[in-house]
């Protein structure tokens, strides 16, 4: 039994990973909702946290505009992390019964938006108070679920960013919301030594599912897997929600 919930999350990993390598994202996405289905959501995250860092980080870095990014993101920053800080325990206690329920929705919502190819646009005037409120939703939601992409990903889609700083802005965002989220786990005690172990392994697998993302995307479209992509996580979604009213 031991052995075939570790081929689960192995195999979680890399799908993980190949997405984000084919894509530029869907690594915790994916992960959370799958490992949701064997496992708690806060232990879920728990194992998330150092793969989603790595990988981010990396992301994040790797971009051409890294300050001018971040100086024009820091509010959304800020909303992010006290968002995010302020739904400490969201995951655990009495509400955390409704916490796989809220994932499935959220996947679902994020599924739908990215079918439909909906896209709105805010002007640069608005992005002052925008940004910070943004960042704060996102971080509640992240608090509860462990999922950080709603609203963050449409909002950052809506404000103009040319295609290398999208993707170092969403490595940006997905940084800090991993972080902010590892003190909410570091405080729930979710957060050992003991999964320094299976956090690695996952890190391992979840490269070898980015650089096997990275040679697909040489051989298919983008926007092909993207539809597959969108279509898998609204069914995962729609099943978390009913399985947690069931």
């Amino acid at each position: 039994m031991m052995e075939t919930s570790a081929l689960f999350i192995a195999a979680v990993f890399v799908l993980a990973g190949l997405t984000k390598g084919v894509i530029g994202l869907g690594l915790p996405t994916i992960s959370m909702g799958l490992l949701a289905l064997v496992m708690p959501p806060v232990q879920a995250a728990a194992l998330l946290a150092l793969p989603s860092f790595v990988t981010n980080f990396w992301q994040m870095a790797a971009g051409p505009s890294f300050k001018a990014v971040v100086w024009r993101l820091w509010p959304m920053m800020v909303g992010v992390c006290l968002g995010t800080w302020a739904g400490m325990g969201l995951m655990t206690g009495a509400s955390a019964r409704y916490g796989t329920a809220l994932l499935g929705i959220a996947l679902a919502f994020y599924a739908v938006t990215g079918l439909a190819a909906f896209r709105f646009s805010i002007a640069p005037s608005r992005e002052v108070w925008a940004g910070p409120l943004i960042g704060a939703l996102t971080g509640v939601i992240t608090a509860a679920t462990g999922v950080f992409v709603i609203p963050a990903v449409p909002y950052l889609q809506a404000i103009g960013l040319e295609k290398e700083d999208l993707i170092q802005a969403l490595g940006l965002s997905f940084t800090v919301s991993t972080a902010a989220l590892a003190v909410n786990l570091a405080a729930d005690n979710a957060l050992n030594f003991g999964l320094a172990t299976p956090a690695l392994g996952a890190l391992a697998m979840a490269a070898i599912g980015m650089w096997l993302g990275q040679v697909l995307r040489m051989r298919m479209s983008p926007t092909t897997f993207r539809r597959w992509f969108f279509i898998g996580l609204l069914l995962l979604g729609i099943y978390l929600a009913l399985r947690a009213f069931a």
